[in-house]
């Protein structure tokens, strides 16, 4: 699983024009399926994404977490992180987890986040969606289970 996580002041997704999820401070996150990956490492990458402290404290340092600053998720599929462009320039997306074993790995990564006291709004899997988002700080870090 891999997950793209931008820390922002608001985000929102789109689906036919009309808003389908949308939230203030807090994560918009990006998230891609592989074959390889099972329930287990969706709650490990769900607790560590839940847990992340980078939102500031008093003294400015990078030390709150989601839930210290009442902050929501939004989280949105995104196949095309596991696109490989290493040969040509059209990328070729063969990691990326088929809807039937990534659906479900999904739906297993938004319960863990929600189970884990998240307030979660999300895009709908597989439809073509408009992603919106204001950047806080700008802060973006990527997450892997793989290593």
């Amino acid at each position: 699983m891999r997950a793209v996580v931008t820390r922002v002041s608001s985000a929102s997704v789109r689906i036919g024009g009309e808003i389908q999820g949308e939230i203030g401070r807090g994560f918009l996150v990006l998230l891609g399926v592989t074959h390889e990956d099972t329930p287990a490492e969706a709650e490990k990458l769900a607790g560590k994404i839940v847990g992340l402290r980078i939102f500031e404290d008093e003294q400015g340092k990078m030390n709150r977490s989601l839930s210290d600053v009442g902050g929501k998720m939004l989280i949105v599929s995104q196949f095309t992180l596991y696109g490989n462009c290493k040969r040509g320039r059209r990328p070729e997306f063969l990691a990326a987890a088929r809807p039937d074993a990534a659906v479900p790995l999904y739906e297993c990564f938004l319960e863990q986040c929600r189970r884990m006291g998240s307030t979660v709004e999300t895009g709908q899997f597989g439809a073509y969606m408009e992603v919106m988002s204001v950047n806080d700080g700008p802060v973006t870090l990527i997450l892997d289970t793989d290593g």
